[in-house]
């Protein structure tokens, strides 16, 4: 069977056999492809450089590897650090030195997923990169910064690929129809759906469109509309890749759209999350800590209905345990908003991280013991509910010589603004004490 490109096996998967063979016929990444871009630049330069490349399944990381292959006449030897070790990088480079002797053809070593490589094995391939023996070309759906050793890194320019849009799906879906789909007919409905399901993969895209295509042939149908395809196709999950990019942007989303006040946006990240696939309980978690940190003492009940909506998904359990949650978002997203707490804890932590190892004063020295109390431990110390309003004006309850400080500096929202007036109070009664004792 030919397609567009050149030959392809028959038996082949329709994603494969419409891998493009040249460089124009990529669909998609224009940021990197399109005339005068890096990537394009890269192939048009002439001269091979090492890189990584960095973007969610489905966007051409595979093909772009096999066609910079086919651009400088080199020869492709491919690993999966899935299912690759040691053996198989020595291997793969004793080949590349036997194709360089006998053709004097250089080769790219490529390999898929090299975040699953641990740092040993990653080293492995850093003499022959530095060698000049092999052009590196890894692949990854992870954050390289994370998931690649330093030493690789340095020696490989990262390019960032991006999910498809629905337009460039779309274009993909209509070169499928011209080359494999013929005599099936897709109602706009449908059409919209499948790109819809495919979230941007242009590799489900296609594998979605070959499953359509055995169930329609298998039943004598040629009109695909959208009932047809829930029918066809088992409900895919949206990508969420459990401790990869997605899960944290995902997280990242929902965290600060609930600290920017705003509940759809907040329910609408919830929610995705849990479509698909992240632990309740781990979203819990997040939520805690979001009451802690962007509201704080301006709304003191925020963590109390973290913590109730958590313990209520415990005992619940999911389905019924998410909509605990849910209020819980709705409910901090709605609170007032301050991170005063948060500011004073990192102020005061990193002033301690700094300054010298300072005494308690005697005064709020503990005095358990005779001894203790005859060397002056406790002396002089006021007892605050003695004073009017339970107030010690004047006292001082930091060591001696310490600069003046101010870690705390509560918001004039919601209920921080009431503690707010109260400092304020206090602070005049100790600045009246201070007079009176002059």
């Amino acid at each position: 069977m030919t397609d567009l490109f050149g030959q392809r096996e028959a038996a082949a998967p329709l994603a494969e056999q419409l891998r493009p063979h040249e460089l124009k016929d990529v669909v998609g990444q224009p940021h990197l492809l399109g005339p005068g871009k890096p990537l394009r630049l890269a192939f048009e330069s002439g001269k091979l450089h090492s890189m990584i490349l960095w973007g969610p399944p489905g966007t051409g990381k595979t093909t772009l590897a096999r066609l910079m292959a086919r651009a400088f006449d080199a020869e492709f030897i491919a690993l999966s650090a899935v299912l690759s070790g040691v053996k198989d990088i020595r291997e793969a480079i004793e080949r590349a030195q036997a194709v360089l002797q006998q053709s004097g053809r250089h080769t790219i070593l490529f390999v898929d997923e090299v975040h699953r490589f641990n740092k040993s094995q990653q080293d492995a391939f850093l003499p022959y990169v530095e060698q000049g023996l092999v052009t590196f070309i890894g692949a990854t759906t992870e954050n390289p910064s994370f998931e690649v050793n330093s030493a690789l890194l340095s020696r490989a320019q990262v390019y960032v690929l991006t999910a498809l849009s629905e337009d460039e799906l779309a274009a993909l879906f209509k070169r499928a129809e011209h080359f494999a789909l013929q005599g099936l007919n897709f109602a706009d409905d449908a059409r919209r759906l499948l790109i819809e399901y495919s979230d941007g993969d242009a590799r489900r895209l296609l594998n979605f469109l070959e499953q359509i295509k055995t169930a329609a042939t298998t039943e004598g149908i040629a009109e695909i509309g959208a009932e047809y395809v829930h029918n066809a196709l088992s409900r895919a999950q949206r990508r969420f890749d459990k401790g990869g990019d997605e899960y944290f942007d995902q997280i990242s989303a929902l965290h600060k759209s609930l600290r920017g006040s705003n509940p759809d946006a907040t329910l609408y990240w919830m929610c995705r999350m849990l479509d698909g696939g992240a632990d309740p309980r781990y979203i819990a978690r997040r939520l805690i800590r979001a009451s802690v940190e962007d509201i704080g003492l301006a709304d003191p009940r925020a963590l109390r209905v973290a913590l109730d909506a958590s313990e209520t998904y415990e005992r619940l359990g999911s389905p019924e345990g998410e909509l605990a949650l849910a209020q819980a978002a709705l409910y901090l997203a709605c609170a007032p908003k301050s991170n005063a707490a948060y500011l004073a804890y990192n102020k005061t932590r990193s002033f301690i991280g700094g300054d010298k190892s300072r005494r308690v004063p005697e005064h709020l020295r503990n005095a358990p013991t005779r001894l203790m109390k005859d060397l002056g431990f406790g002396r002089d110390y006021r007892y605050a509910h003695d004073d009017p309003e339970a107030y010690a004006a004047g006292e001082n309850y930091l060591p001696e010589g310490i600069p003046e400080i101010k870690f705390y500096k509560p918001v004039m929202r919601g209920f921080e603004s009431k503690i707010s007036e109260r400092l304020t109070h206090l602070r005049e009664l100790d600045r009246q004490a201070k007079k009176k004792s002059k």
